[in-house]
């Protein structure tokens, strides 16, 4: 049982949330939090003062009144009209973030939400309740105000939904009888306590960032295999080296291949040939990948703070008994970080399609071209390297930062936003692809170390070896290479690539 306090959400928590449906509760502190907030709002909501969201209009309506006895009809308008998304939905384990991430958000007290309101949500992630969510329509800007509506429509009985493993969108209202559960009937501000906030945009760059290290991970083992295939040198990888220049990224992928490579007979046999340096995509793997495993770094930082953060607007202080007006559901702080996010997958996948591409270049290799050992009547992995190519240049693109626009909504009230929705998608998007980039340089790579025989690698790469054979054979006639990269990645997602070299990579 993961308890909900708002304070201390770990990004291990809600990996296990999304994908292993671990249940959820509110933290008994949580609860007195959310009751002190939530008489705060019911006093002002019972007096004649304007307060934002409570008893006005919202965005560019903020000075326009609201009757008293229309307060609840208000709060339900505003979810029907916000839930303005299209698009494909996003996935059910983003939407189970989302969901746990909001409740978390209510948990700390600043929302005025009641607390009944608040377990029917955790009722929904406990029941495997999951609203369709479309993952186009936020600007982040009051946060993702679409993607939220959405999920909050189910909550009153609207909308669409799925139902543990069934796939089929039933309605709100019978998606929630089918667990045994009523829709919520809005009360004063409970609307804007459901939509006011990052969460969608932080549930996607919270899980790109567990698939991320992961692919850096996977990157040192490549590397290290792409290194020993094509008889390149251990010694940029001394730790003396990345001593004298102390990024921890850096020093942590130069001793993962320092290790990986520990003990191969295919690099004992060359040790002494003469060549004085390899190419950048050998040599400057510790560099390159600890880069983006610091960018990484700084991304869990900013989605740890997130997801333990209060976003709403107005905040509620029970303690002052205030409400005030600010702007915390500006999406800047992920916007930034799911930009840099692809930045980092995009250095990995680049240096990564470099080595595969000397790895069928009999030029570079000295192996056979394309892998094959009857090239010419066989083309091998030659097209192989030109899907790591194709996809390599896709993630350029994404890597193009979305943080950097800005499109004023709301009649000009929301005049800066911050695109962090469409930065976490191009996030999300990179990694998929990155995913696909390091399968085919380890297809590759494993070829290599078979057509080097009978030298054989290290025991941690031998190991990765006979994981990779476990789901692809050696190519001795053509094939199509499609289904043995898609078995390569999901070797990479699943975590039995990596686990097979352990405990060499950290």
């Amino acid at each position: 049982m993961i308890h909900l306090d708002g304070l201390s959400l770990t990004l291990e928590d809600l990996v296990a949330i999304a994908d292993r449906f671990a249940p959820v509760a509110l933290a008994p502190d949580a609860t007195r939090r959310i009751d002190a907030s939530r008489d705060v709002v019911e006093r002002y909501a019972a007096s004649s003062e304007a307060v934002y969201g409570i008893n006005t209009g919202f965005g560019a309506l903020a000075e326009t009144a609201v009757p008293r006895d229309a307060l609840g009809a208000l709060q339900l308008n505003l979810i029907r009209s916000h839930a303005a998304g299209v698009g494909a939905p996003l996935p059910v384990r983003i939407v189970r973030a989302t969901m746990a991430l909001r409740a978390n958000v209510l948990a700390k007290g600043y929302s005025g939400i009641r607390r009944t309101t608040v377990e029917r949500l955790i009722a929904l992630l406990n029941h495997r309740v999951h609203p369709r969510v479309p993952s186009r329509g936020s600007v982040g800007a009051s946060g993702d105000l679409a993607p939220l509506a959405h999920l909050a429509l189910v909550l009153v009985g609207e909308g669409l939904a799925t139902v543990g493993d069934d796939e089929r969108q039933l309605t709100g209202r019978d998606a929630l009888a089918a667990v045994g559960l009523e829709p919520v009937v809005l009360e004063a501000k409970e609307g804007l306590a459901l939509i006011n906030g990052t969460q969608p945009s932080t549930a996607i760059a919270a899980l790109v960032n567990a698939g991320a290290w992961r692919l850096a991970r996977v990157a040192d083992i490549a590397a290290a295999l792409s290194i020993d295939a094509l008889r390149g040198s251990m010694r940029p990888f001394e730790a003396r080296i990345h001593a004298a220049r102390p990024h921890a990224g850096q020093t942590a992928s130069a001793a993962n291949i320092r290790r990986l490579l520990a003990d191969s007979a295919i690099n004992k046999s060359h040790e002494h040939c003469g060549r004085v340096q390899d190419a950048y995509s050998l040599r400057c793997a510790a560099q390159v990948h600890g880069a983006a495993r610091d960018a990484l770094r700084y991304v869990d930082q900013a989605v740890l703070v997130e997801a333990n953060a209060a976003t709403d607007n107005p905040m509620v202080f029970a303690d002052d008994g205030d409400i005030v007006s600010g702007g915390n559901f500006h999406g800047a702080p992920i916007a930034v970080a799911a930009d840099l996010q692809a930045i980092a997958l995009a250095q990995l996948a680049t240096i990564s399609e470099r080595r595969s591409d000397r790895l069928v270049n009999p030029a570079l290799s000295d192996l056979p071209p394309f892998l094959t050992t009857r090239s010419g009547l066989q083309s091998g992995y030659m097209l192989a390297q030109v899907t790591a190519a194709a996809l390599t240049s896709e993630i350029k693109t994404l890597a193009h930062p979305a943080s950097v626009d800005t499109i004023p909504t709301s009649a000009n009230r929301e005049d800066h936003v911050s695109m962090s929705m469409g930065a976490a998608l191009k996030a999300e998007r990179a990694l998929d692809l990155a995913t696909r980039v390091l399968a085919i340089e380890i297809l590759c790579a494993a070829q290599a170390i078979d057509l080097l025989a009978p030298l054989t690698t290290s025991p941690p790469l031998a190991r990765v070896h006979a994981r990779v054979r476990s789901v692809v054979p050696t190519l001795t006639d053509d094939r199509p290479p499609a289904p043995d990269i898609d078995a390569i990645a999901r070797a990479i997602v699943d975590g039995t690539l990596e686990s097979a070299c352990a405990p060499e990579v950290k």
